[in-house]
């Protein structure tokens, strides 16, 4: 079973600390209605219920019933208006989209049904420093690798939008899940410093336009390949140190025994978060409390009905003692960035990279469906609260800054080399040079099969 379906199982106890972009890839299900075509009667009416919901969803579980100020009703009420004259699915969904948008938080949005395709660019960027964008993976064989686009290209516009670091998230959510396109018409500016307009074509590969529960083979093959992608690396250098890189907190807490487990005899411990965007808050309470002897504030919880204190799960006597480092980057999101900055906090190690994200709430996911055993999936994430650590400060819009910047130049994107990680394994004793350190995670694509929905 995708992990949709999963959501809709855990709804009622799944509390989440992760970056929008993260969830909406993870739970919307491979199929919706005709999104590119122009819209029916029908499918008008099914763009409104979906605002509905979102609106009911944020009115009743939304943190803050001031709504940070914003008149959600009437910011509905503008989308609805939109939706009246919406020219295809992509423009209604986009409406739903801006509604929730209006909010300015990081962890309410709209989870739109997925396309009645598969659909990649082939390649990746992410913002670095205060410098820009830059790409940082190509795909092999893609159309971008064809037509000259290499690691270590500054990105500066996409389709005519300008790419700053506060926008790129808004920019892969638009590209990649509320309005995808056949191609982007990118401006990069390449290591000698030349700037040339590339138009990378998407791969795009039709699935079921809409999904049959009843087709159990199908979410078993998603289920192997998502697990394949989903895993935790890690890389043993004896009992001196074990680097660990985490690509995420959505794993049960039962998990993070078994990792902690295999942490805990090491010397020293470099916990890679670059790219991970959060997740659970019980798996982040469990695995931050294996580094601590005793009990740690997490944050304070501000909702609805209060402040209540959130403590980490101490494992006593089987806790991890060693040299801690945590990595951490734009990329980085929600319940890595409160682990770093819990870490900084207790001063039980030291975090090295580049600045976090800066999307640090607590939301619930309120899944939604469309039809009986032939379903159309969509979904809420709504911020249940904020969270405030021990300092009294949030870290929402702000980040956390580690306390040793390492930037990747473009120079060294290009060539693959990994300076933070080889400037975090010098503070823990190990000799690991950045182009030793680039080769330990190399990037993993999705194999031909899951791109091409077989």
């Amino acid at each position: 079973m995708d992990q949709l379906a999963t959501a809709v199982r855990k709804a009622s106890r799944f509390r989440a600390l992760c970056t929008a972009v993260f969830l909406v890839y993870c739970v919307t299900s491979q199929i919706s209605m005709a999104q590119d075509e122009a819209l029916s009667r029908a499918d008008r009416g099914k763009a409104k219920e979906m605002l509905h919901n979102l609106r009911d969803d944020i009115k009743q579980y939304y943190f803050d019933k001031n709504y940070q100020g914003v008149d959600l009703d009437a910011r509905f009420k503008e989308a609805e208006k939109k939706i009246e004259t919406a020219p295809s699915m992509n423009y209604a969904l986009a409406d739903v989209a801006a509604a929730a948008a209006a909010l300015n938080d990081s962890h309410t949005f709209f989870i739109p049904p997925s396309r009645p395709y598969k659909h990649s660019y082939g390649w990746e960027m992410e913002a670095f420093g205060d410098s820009g964008c830059f790409v940082t993976a190509v795909r092999p064989g893609s159309d971008a690798e064809k037509k000259g686009l290499k690691p270590g290209d500054q990105v500066l516009t996409v389709n005519g939008h300008d790419v700053t670091r506060e926008d790129m998230w808004k920019i892969k959510f638009v590209f990649n899940r509320l309005r995808p396109q056949l191609g982007l018409r990118l401006v990069v500016r390449s290591l000698d410093g030349t700037t040339r307009q590339i138009d990378a074509m998407a791969s795009m590969h039709a699935t079921e336009r809409i999904r049959d529960l009843r087709d159990y083979w199908s979410f078993a093959q998603e289920a192997r390949d998502t697990e394949r992608l989903h895993r935790a690396h890690s890389v043993e250098y004896g009992n001196d140190a074990i680097v660990w890189k985490l690509p995420d907190f959505v794993f049960q807490s039962d998990q993070a025994k078994k990792m902690l487990d295999q942490i805990r005899p090491h010397k020293a411990l470099i916990l890679d978060l670059r790219g991970n965007p959060g997740g659970s808050v019980d798996f982040l309470a469990h695995f931050l409390g294996g580094m601590f002897d005793h009990e740690v504030k997490i944050a304070d919880r501000i909702s609805r009905n209060g402040r209540k204190q959130q403590l980490t799960k101490s494992r006593g006597d089987k806790t991890f003692n060693g040299k801690l480092v945590v990595l951490v980057d734009s990329e980085s999101g929600s319940a890595s960035e409160i682990f770093a900055r819990v870490v900084q906090l207790e001063k039980r190690g030291t975090v090295v990279g580049d600045l976090s994200s800066g999307r640090v709430m607590e939301s619930l996911l309120h899944p939604h469906q469309i039809g009986t055993m032939v379903m159309t999936f969509y979904a809420a994430s709504v911020t249940e609260a904020d969270v405030i650590m021990s300092d009294g400060k949030s870290v929402e819009h702000v980040g956390v800054a580690p306390d040793l910047r390492v930037i990747p130049t473009p120079a060294d994107l290009g060539s693959g080399r990994d300076p933070a990680l080889a400037a975090a394994a010098d503070l823990v004793g190990l000799n690991l040079s950045p182009e030793e350190a680039g080769k330990l995670f190399p990037v993993e694509w999705p194999s031909d099969e899951q791109e091409q929905g077989k």
